[in-house]
């Protein structure tokens, strides 16, 4: 990953961690807790692709799986939040920019439920049935309802601030150099010649040129 993007992550991940922990879960709402933490994951995977995705999760999941009050083994969150990232990062869009708020209210959902589901199936395999007396129904719903109506107001902005990080100087040149370099590639390739070449033949046509002028010239005071 590039430093601007650890420099961006590991702030936004712990700041939702002490919220998520402090507030929110202090809230004692029926059902699921608002997952502060997923939300911001999301929104820079979304941003950031797959790759990035997949090891912010990991690295949240495990500050949370570390993070007291965790009653759980370390390392369950942050095989969920790796597997979400993941795939969360694979709906990036190519030029970065998401025009509707349809996609990512789905993606949102879509994770909330999917986590819940990997959380509860991961604490069934180390033998943690927490999920069954609960209720595995209505943790999904309530999951999927706290998320959602929490996401138009941490998705956005974590996504901003992503894309703002990304636009750095050094980055920008490296893009225009790239964008030059396959411009340079594709006049090549149409034209079957190579760039110094056509200049070459530039030169030498007005180089012609400017001889007929001048035999022009001298023939016409001649005269």
């Amino acid at each position: 990953m590039r430093v601007n993007r650890i420099l961006l992550s590991v702030p936004l991940v712990v700041v939702a961690l002490v919220i998520q922990v402090s507030v929110l879960a202090r809230l004692h709402l029926p059902g699921a807790v608002p997952d502060l933490l997923l939300l911001t994951v999301l929104g820079l995977a979304m941003v950031y692709g797959h790759v990035g995705g997949a090891f912010i999760g990991f690295g949240a999941g495990l500050l949370a799986d570390l993070a007291p009050p965790a009653d759980h083994a370390a390392g369950r969150y942050a095989l969920v939040l790796c597997v979400i990232g993941y795939l969360a990062g694979l709906v990036k869009p190519e030029t970065g920019q998401i025009k509707s708020a349809t996609g990512p209210m789905v993606v949102v959902v879509a994770a909330a439920v999917g986590s819940t589901l990997l959380y509860a199936g991961v604490g069934a395999l180390v033998g943690d049935t927490a999920a069954r007396h609960v209720g595995l129904t209505g943790l999904l719903f309530s999951a999927a309802l706290y998320d959602l109506l929490l996401a138009p107001f941490v998705v956005p902005g974590v996504m901003f601030l992503a894309r703002r990080a990304e636009n750095d100087p050094l980055a920008e040149a490296n893009s225009a150099s790239r964008a030059s370099d396959i411009s340079s590639g594709w006049l090549s390739s149409g034209t079957g010649l190579r760039i110094g070449r056509q200049r070459g033949g530039l030169k030498m046509r007005a180089a012609k040129a400017r001889a007929t002028r001048a035999g022009r010239i001298k023939g016409v005071k001649r005269l």
